[in-house]
Parts: structure tokens; sequence; C-alpha cells
């Protein structure tokens, strides 16, 4: 474990933004996490924690110690005819554990198939995809809590799971750094989820008619791919801002209005609103400012083209809200950390 100075992220973000940490270390194991927060560096900063950053927007140099979560290894804990429980350090790459979990035959993950990130994020966001959330094959996870230093267990209860939502974006925010998470996936019998239209169509158009894990997942991917920006070659975060839940009452009446506008029925009488369909029709799709945009496939994608500025990204995510307010009365909320 070492604490490096005045180190570049630009290498740990997705959006590929150039800032500076003050300090910086990487964590590889519960006991590095426990030594990092005695030090000097973590007590007397404030703290910021990466893991794929992958759902991060940097809009200045960070003035404090950047603990990068390196805990790697998939553990097999328990296995029988119907399930499997696994144990994965939450520095692993969320995509790539999908992938090992398809390989394995271990189902329920793959409609999450391609998220960016890693496995530390995936509860913390409660990240989900095409019908299917990470909190419907969640068991438990272990944090360290930052004040002690203490190795805590959180259940699936105790997470308080909502729509990307989880305790560890609110109630106790900034008090953990969790260091391993198990899940509990379908080992036979899998319960496929093709309910979002567009895997159905995909896997029509692939020719099959009775998928397996991996036919889901090939079809997500294929999906995925023909929507959003490889990182890679463009730097993103995916997906900016939340979809939108509103009352029904308040859809029944944007849909007097905008006929077209698509919804999805949620309990409670609230209907969930596609935040990429608000944007595009705000006009905001394929919009080039300078260095950074919005994408031309996926309007809910805010883009860094290279050599973008995380202040301007934020400005026009500003001016996004502004006019999806104004224009439907809706509130959109980032889904990305927005680090100002």
């Amino acid at each position: 474990m070492q604490i490096e100075k005045n180190i570049s992220l630009k290498p740990y973000n997705t959006f590929g933004l150039e800032a500076k940490a003050r300090y910086f270390t990487e964590a590889q194991s519960i006991e590095d996490l426990q030594a990092i927060l005695k030090t000097s560096e973590a007590q007397d900063n404030e703290v910021l924690l990466l893991g794929g950053g992958s759902n991060i927007l940097l809009t200045k140099d960070f003035d404090g110690l950047v603990i990068k979560i390196d805990i790697k290894g998939i553990e097999l804990q328990h296995e029988n005819n119907e399930e499997v429980v696994v144990k994965v350090g939450a520095g692993e790459n969320w995509h790539e554990f999908v992938l090992e979990a398809i390989k394995n035959n271990w189902g329920g993950v793959e409609n999450l198939s391609l998220i960016p990130g890693t496995m530390g994020a995936a509860p913390m966001q409660n990240i989900g995809a095409y019908g299917v959330e990470i909190k419907e094959v969640f068991d438990y996870l272990l944090a360290v809590n930052r004040k002690t230093g203490k190795v805590e267990k959180f259940n699936n209860t105790d997470c308080q799971f909502g729509y990307r939502e989880s305790i560890f974006k609110n109630v106790v925010k900034g008090e953990y750094i969790i260091a391993e998470v198990v899940l509990r996936l379908s080992n036979n019998e899998h319960k496929l989820n093709t309910s979002y239209g567009a895997i159905a169509d995909t896997l029509k158009e692939m020719g099959i008619d009775k998928p397996t894990i991996k036919d889901i997942s090939d079809a997500v991917i294929k999906i995925r791919q023909s929507k959003l920006p490889d990182p890679k070659k463009i730097g993103n975060s995916g997906s900016f801002f939340k979809n939108p839940t509103i009352d029904k009452i308040d859809y029944e009446g944007l849909k007097a209005e905008f006929s077209d506008i698509p919804g999805y029925e949620l309990p409670e009488d609230k209907i969930k609103v596609p935040a990429g369909w608000l944007i595009e029709q705000c006009g905001w799709k394929g919009k080039k400012i300078g260095d950074i945009g919005v994408h031309d496939k996926q309007a809910l994608v805010l883009v860094n083209h290279g050599g973008g500025k995380g202040e301007d990204i934020w400005d026009l995510a500003q001016e996004i809200q502004k006019s999806v307010a104004e224009k439907f009365g809706i509130s959109l909320n980032p889904e990305v950390n927005v680090i100002r």
C-alpha cells in the first residue's frame, strides 16, 4: 500500500477527463483498506472512492485522497442443483463477471451484460437493465466502516434498494467502503426475462426461439453496442440521467399534449418515463458543443469528443435539465456522481 501525490485521474474515469488527485492509492484487500483509513492522508482529507470510473464526472482537481478499489477474486461459496452462492471482490469488472457467470451456467445476471463499472458499484447503484436489477440476485455484502475500520455485513433488506438507489447513496453515504459482494444465482432451472421488447425482437432477428442465458446476454450486448458508445473510443459514462418517475395522473396530462410520450407502469400509480425520449424531444440528440455533446444514437449519453472539460459537461447537463423541466414539467436527476 503506497500513497502517491499529484496523480492524473484521466486513466481512471471513462469520460477521459483530465483532473489531478492530491493523493492517490490503490486497495487490493480489506486489510489494505483498513490500513489506508488509518493514515493522515485519509483522516485529514476528503476521500473519493473509484471503481471503474464509469459513473463519475470530475469537474475539477480533487484536493484529497482518491482510493482506487482493486479488490479482486471470484469465489464459489455454495452450490446445489438449484443455485450457487458466489463471493466477488469489489474491484472485479462487472461485465467480465457476467461473462464468467454465463461460462459457468450461473443465471440471473445475463440481462445486465455490458454494464460498465465494478462489482462494488453495482449494489450501491442497484444497477439494472432490461427488466432486471441486481437486488434480485443480491445476498449480502461486506463493507468497511470508514470511522471504525471494522467490517460490517449488509443483507438485501439492509441495503434499502430502490430505483438506482441504495442506503449507500443516501442514509449512510460516505460512511462505508464496499469490499466484497455475495450473489445468489440460479444453477440449472433459469428464469429467463425477455419482457423488454428489444430483447425479444433481437432474439427473433438472431433466429433464436428457445434462448439460453448466453443467448440473452448476446442479445443485450448487441442492443447496447448499437446504442451506446464505447468509452475507449469516445469518452462517456453511459446513461447520465435516471429515468424519471411521475404520478399516473401527471402522465395522463402529458399524454393529452404529447400523444407519443412513452411510459412504463410501476406500482402505486407511478409511471417511469424514458429520460432519453424527453431529451431528444428537446432537440439535444446529436448536439455538439465544442469538444463535448450529446450522443447521436442515444440522447441519454453525454460525451467527451476529446479535450472536453468536466465543468462544460456539467453545464450542458444543467441546460438539458432546464429544457426538459420547461417543456414537460419533469425534473431529471443525474445517475452519474458529479464531483464539484
